[in-house]
């Protein structure tokens, strides 16, 4: 007797894809931001003296200015 196998859907599953990253930084400050309710954070670049940060935005708007980010001896080791 053969026993139906169980087929997965086919719909994506947004809790179950991978958020996309943002590189971890020595030099960036993240802020938590009260917002009813949802985990919202502001974005700070501290580099190169760390005494005045540079707002970048929410995570959102931060993501492809880390990610572009040339200075490589500033990323912690294991994103290089």
């Amino acid at each position: 007797m053969a026993l139906q196998l169980s087929v997965a859907s086919q719909e994506t599953d947004p809790y179950r894809l991978a958020p996309h990253r943002i590189r971890r930084c020595t030099f960036r400050r993240l802020i938590q931001v009260d917002a009813g309710g949802q985990r919202v954070y502001d974005v700070e670049c501290l580099y190169p003296d760390r005494k005045i940060p540079i707002p970048i935005g929410d995570l959102d708007a931060a993501m492809p200015v880390c990610n572009a980010c040339t200075a490589a001896h500033i990323f912690r080791p294991d994103e290089d």
